[in-house]
């Protein structure tokens, strides 16, 4: 009897023991279900996260009623479509591009997207689509006397900080004075105003700025083909860069990517390796 009475459990106990063990089967279930709904590993598992700018135009760019458009955008929509998401469930959020892929590498963003040139600095702390864009970099100005990079020496140029320009300029603008700003909005501003006497931006931008401020001009094109933009994911995740691969392959391959690039760039070459194969 004394022994029975040893190794006995009293009820309430022997309820609560019950109750945990139950507890810790329904949250491994619950983490097996989430795995398995959330192949893509999302922050939300519903939707697509995007990080992007509001003033990159035509790449992405906030329109009247404050949405998003522009090349990168409808591109990214239409590769999420084929993961199976609908418009609703991308998200896009507008940032400052030095914000964009700390974002992402934070888990703020699953994504950015705003013509981001592929570079092995910044792939040590994000991830990168196969490349989807390749341009030019570009001195836009309303000074007649800059015609080259040599014409640059003594001035204030500006750059958007984080960017390839900012890099490039480093390296390569001898003597200039550069100037570092947040976006291209507000470069342009400074420019129009001297307190800059160019900006070093994308050959498409400039080319709209140039187009809504005649007094400024397009003075030099720098060819940039080794850095191709793409999409930015969070290191590690290769479900959703191996999706968005796919779908950035099938979107070159059916003429969807050429059809947007007419759109967004009339007349601007299109580098073969985006066309459709035969």
């Amino acid at each position: 009897m004394q022994l029975m009475q040893t190794f006995k459990i009293p009820l309430a106990r022997a309820r609560t023991a019950t109750v945990t063990i139950a507890l810790f089967v329904l949250a491994g279930a619950a983490l097996s279900v989430h795995a398995q709904d959330n192949p893509l590993h999302l922050i939300d598992p519903a939707v697509i996260s995007v990080g992007t700018m509001g003033d990159a135009k035509p790449y992405a760019f906030t329109t009247a009623d404050g949405g998003f458009t522009g090349f990168d955008i409808e591109l990214f929509l239409n590769v999420a479509e084929r993961l199976g998401f609908k418009k609703e469930q991308v998200v896009f959020t507008g940032q400052e591009f030095s914000a964009l892929m700390p974002s992402v590498a934070n888990s703020r963003f699953d994504v950015a997207a705003a013509a981001i040139g592929t570079t092995d600095k910044r792939k040590e702390t994000v991830d990168f689509s196969d490349g989807y864009l390749a341009g030019f970099l570009t001195v836009l100005t309303p000074d007649a006397g800059i015609t080259d990079v040599a014409t640059l020496k003594g001035k204030r140029v500006g750059v958007v900080q984080g960017t390839l320009q900012e890099i490039y300029a480093e390296k390569n603008f001898a003597g200039a004075d550069l100037v570092k700003f947040p976006d291209n909005n507000s470069a342009v501003s400074a420019l129009n105003n001297g307190t800059v006497d160019a900006h070093f931006l994308d050959y498409e931008a400039a080319k709209d700025y140039s187009t809504r401020y005649p007094e400024l001009r397009v003075a030099v094109n720098i060819p940039s083909f080794d850095a191709p933009a793409g999409f930015v994911i969070r290191k590690g995740n290769d479900a959703l860069r191996e999706a968005l691969n796919k779908g950035l392959h099938e979107a070159m391959q059916d003429g969807t990517w050429k059809k947007l690039h007419e759109k967004w760039f009339p007349g601007t070459p299109m580098p073969e390796a985006y066309l459709p194969k035969p």
